[in-house]
Order: C-alpha cells, then sequence, then structure tokens
C-alpha cells in the first residue's frame, strides 16, 4: 500500500512516466481516511501518488489482462506488490515477463521474501513487531509502541529505488534486465542498523529506553523552563560547550563524565545536573545560545512546525503537484538535484483516469513511445506500478504497475 507506490512516485518525480495499475474497486488508500481534503479526498493516497496516471484492469477479464501483459510489454520497469507468485497465474511474473520483454527491470516488494514467508501478508505494523522494533520503542517499564509513520515500507521502498536505479545502470552497460526483490522485513533489519548490529555483532539484545540513546548521553529530551528541548552532545567538545553555556564548565572535567563512556554509564547522575541548569530559561533562548556555539539541539514540534520550519530555512517543504484548480499540495522530493531537478506536473490520478489514452496506446502497434501524457520528456520509457489485484510493469519510467514515454 505504501512501499511500491513511494518508490514509484520517487522515479515519478525524476522523469519516469508512470502509469498506475488498479483493480475496479482502486487502491485501498484511496479509502483510508480520515484524514481527507475538503473536496474529501484521502491525503494518505495524495501522499504517495503524484505524477502518475491510472488505469484500471481487472485481470480476470481476458481484456484487461490482455492488457496488463501487453503494457509489461512495453514498460522499462516493472514494480509489483503482490505475494511471492501472486501474478505467476496471470502471466504476469518475472519469468513470463522477462522472456518477452528481456530487458525488463521488474522489482517486486513483500513483506517477508519468496522463501519460507512468501505466504505471510505484508504490513508494516507486523513486521514493526516481529522484526523487533517495537520492542526498542517506548518506555523502559511500558507497553511497546509503533513508530508514528510505517517506516520499513518508506525503506523499502527507498531500498526499492536504489535497487532500480542500479539496475538500470547495469542494464546501460550490458543490455542485461533481472529481478530485483526487496522485503519490508530484510529493509528493517537493515534500517535498525546500529540496534540490530548489537545483537549480529555483539550479541546484544537491545531494549526500550524511552527516548535516550544506548551508546550516548546527553542524547535526549531535557527539561527547560517552559517545555523540553532535544540536546545531542554527541562528542566531547560539544559536552564541553554545553556545559560552558550552562554555566557549569567543571562538569566536563568530572571524571564521571569527561568521555562519551562515561557519560552514557553515569547518565542518571548527569541527567539532573543538566535539568537543574536548563530550568533557568526557556527551551528558545537555550536553543538560540547552543547553536550559536554549535552544540546540536532542537524543539519537539508539531508537524506544522515541522514544515513551517523548513520553510523558515529554505528548504521549501511544500510544492504543487499539478497546474491550476487541479493543482495539490505536496511534499517536495527529498533530495536537491544541480542539474536534474525534480518536477511535479501531474497531481494523483482519480481512479481509471488515464485509462482511455492508455488502452488507445496499448491498442496501436508499438512504436517505442509511450502514450501522450503532457509530460515534457519525449524520450521517457514507460513504468509500470501495479497493486492490488491489477498488476503491470515498468521500464526506466515506471509502472505500479508502471511504465515511461
Amino acid at each position: 500500500m505504501l512501499a511500491g507506490p513511494y518508490c514509484t512516485m520517487l522515479l515519478a518525480d525524476l522523469g519516469a512516466d508512470v502509469i498506475k495499475v488498479e483493480s475496479p474497486a482502486g487502491d485501498d488508500t484511496r479509502r483510508w481516511v480520515p484524514p481527507t481534503t475538503k473536496d474529501g479526498r484521502s491525503t494518505y493516497f495524495l501522499a504517495i501518488n503524484r505524477n502518475k496516471r491510472s488505469v484500471a484492469l481487472d485481470l480476470r477479464d481476458p481484456a484487461d489482462l490482455a492488457a496488463a501483459q501487453e503494457l509489461a510489454h512495453r514498460a522499462d520497469i516493472f514494480v509489483q506488490n503482490f505475494k511471492p507468485g501472486g501474478l505467476a497465474r496471470f502471466g504476469l511474473d518475472y519469468q513470463s515477463v522477462s522472456t518477452r520483454n528481456p530487458g525488463i527491470i521488474y522489482a517486486s516488494i513483500s513483506g517477508f521474501g519468496s522463501g519460507g514467508g512468501k505466504d505471510l501478508p505484508g504490513y508494516d505494523l507486523m513486521v514493526q513487531a516481529m522484526s523487533g522494533l517495537m520492542s526498542l520503542t517506548g518506555d523502559p517499564d511500558g507497553p511497546p509502541y509503533r513508530a508514528g509513520i510505517s517506516v520499513f515500507d518508506v525503506i523499502a521502498g527507498l531500498h526499492t529505488t536504489i535497487a532500480i536505479l542500479a539496475a538500470l545502470h547495469h542494464r546501460a552497460a550490458t543490455g542485461e534486465g533481472q529481478h530485483v526483490e526487496a522485503s519490508l522485513l530484510a529493509s528493517a533489519l537493515s534500517g535498525m542498523v546500529n540496534q540490530a548490529s548489537a545483537y549480529a555483532a555483539g550479541g546484544v539484545v537491545p531494549f526500550r529506553m524511552g527516548n535516550s540513546h544506548p551508546s550516548l548521553f546527553p542524547y535526549e529530551p531535557l527539561p527547560t523552563a517552559d517545555g523540553d528541548l532535544i540536546v545531542t552532545a554527541g562528542n566531547d567538545a560539544q559536552f564541553r560547550k554545553l556545559c560552558e553555556v550552562l554555566g557549569a564548565p567543571g562538569l566536563a572535567d568530572d571524571p564521571r563524565f569527561d568521555s562519551n563512556a562515561g557519560r552514557t554509564a553515569n547518565r542518571e547522575e548527569l541527567r539532573p545536573l543538566l535539568a537543574e541548569r536548563l530550568a533557568a530559561r526557556p527551551a528558545s533562548d537555550w536553543f538560540d545560545a547552543l547553536i550559536g556555539v554549535g552544540v546540536p539541539c532542537g524543539p519537539i514540534n508539531t508537524v506544522d512546525g515541522g514544515i513551517a520550519f523548513a520553510r523558515e530555512i529554505g528548504l521549501e517543504p511544500v510544492v504543487s503537484a499539478g497546474e491550476g484548480d487541479a493543482a495539490v499540495p505536496s511534499i517536495r522530493h527529498p533530495i536537491i538535484y544541480s542539474v536534474t531537478p525534480p518536477s511535479y506536473p501531474l497531481p494523483p490520478p482519480a481512479l481509471d483516469e488515464h485509462g482511455e489514452q492508455i488502452r488507445a496506446w496499448l491498442a496501436a502497434p508499438a512504436d517505442g513511445q509511450a502514450p501522450a501524457a503532457g509530460r515534457a520528456a519525449a524520450d521517457a520509457q514507460p513504468a509500470v506500478d501495479a497493486q492490488g489485484p491489477a498488476g503491470a510493469h515498468n521500464p526506466a519510467s515506471q509502472h505500479e504497475t508502471g511504465s515511461r514515454p
């Protein structure tokens, strides 16, 4: 519901012409509400589907199945998130598609891979639980918590994007396509970085520590006169500057606190000494003073505050996808490119909004050109983004099942 569409949206931002293949009922996230826009559209769906065109195909219908198979034949890249093996009965599995389209980059996203976990449904919350992440999230004496976002869906989508770009690079050099597979669980274990390494390399099972860090202190919220401030003194020099600004330079020379290992081991003694001094002034005063000497810190914002701060420092966090009355506010592509900036020509599509256009293109003889889409690049390649009971595939653009001109 999220990993594949997020991956294909990132590629679409960079010029891929993505054809989103949906079942006649539509992507489930169209109905994931609240919240909604003023006209009732799911903001969840809008978050991950700009720059795509939608076609509704029922793979149980012979004509629609033929259209999906033709789309797979013409696409450069095919992204699908069915259970492993789920597309074989439609002739849209990698073996079938690559026989007719050997240069295809075929990306499969599942919950638990194509081995022993192939029959398990893949939902982010399941993977947060089963990977161990929830055992790390929450207060030490409280229940485990999920992250506030579907973090492993996002990471799996990023990993899939990396895999597709690497496979395209290989194809450009050799002409050879390939099948790349990402799973939420593998992405979770990779994404837990130091916590997973604690066990893999050290045999240590991490545990919940609330907002504390297992290897650093201070690296957590600390109370001030009017609220908490995140303070992250990640090395000895930063800690010394922190102590100087707090008016307690002697703390940096205390044998208990003069090294990161000591501060981490003696955090329960150090924390109240820092909090006592921070309580003298409001968080905004400490933020200015500490940032001024190079000590990382920051307020705990709500989402609107985070967007406002990004705007304040020039990151331009909100862009318009599409133009005119159809434009939809959207969070900008996260990377800045000096030569090939992302663009946002298309708002998230209505279900089957481009179905007539895409079917007409598929019915005509293949000429190497994707259907006219209103995108600037005349030499783009198709990509397919396949979800739900509908599937397709994509080339150097993308099909969710998706494709590029």
